[in-house]
């Protein structure tokens, strides 16, 4: 079983984030698993969300303690919040910024930089950076396709958004793979 754990604020689509990229593992042919921590938070306060994979099915319903990836939305939360906490060591970090090398991860973990906002403001018209940093996941680790992932986001936003998170992804999923 392979496991992912999101870090964002509220409002930025960290849960709609591990929903799609559940969908998009399902349709690749394994069991997929996807649900949010809440609180008391609200927009802007830090969250998370989480996604299992594995080819036999997902029982285990607890949080995510020690992730094979993590993708932080905010790189702002890398000082409020143990983003890296529990990485497994091999494991990838996806980080939305676009200042790398602002911080450090544990030894051992591959740092991936995107700068999904500014692929978002420039594609989608808002900084909500999820689809951006799911194309960069599909890239880095492999856990989804392309096509499945473009599929699951047809699914869940009406043509016109859809088309424009499609971008939104592949835009980053063509960073990854081009630095790769």
């Amino acid at each position: 079983m392979k496991e992912l754990r999101i870090h964002g604020r509220g409002g930025q689509g960290s849960v709609t984030s591990a929903e799609l990229i559940a969908t998009a593992a399902f349709e690749g042919g394994v069991s997929a698993q996807a649900f949010p921590m809440f609180g008391v938070e609200r927009r802007g306060a830090p969250v998370q969300a989480y996604v299992r994979f594995s080819d036999k099915k997902v029982r285990l319903r607890s949080q995510i303690y020690e992730p094979d990836y993590i993708i932080v939305q905010d790189s702002t939360l890398i000082r409020d919040v143990n983003v890296f906490a529990g990485m497994k060591k091999g494991g990838i970090a996806i980080v939305n910024t676009s200042t790398p090398g602002a911080w450090t991860a544990p030894e051992g973990v591959k740092v991936i930089t995107v700068d999904a906002t500014g692929i978002a403001l420039e594609v989608l018209g808002v900084p909500i950076t999820n689809t951006s940093l799911m194309g960069a996941f599909a890239a880095a680790s492999g856990e989804i396709t392309l096509e499945a992932m473009e599929n699951a986001i047809r699914h869940r936003f009406p043509e016109e958004i859809a088309k424009k998170n499609i971008e939104a992804a592949r835009r980053a999923f063509s960073l990854v793979k081009g630095a790769g």
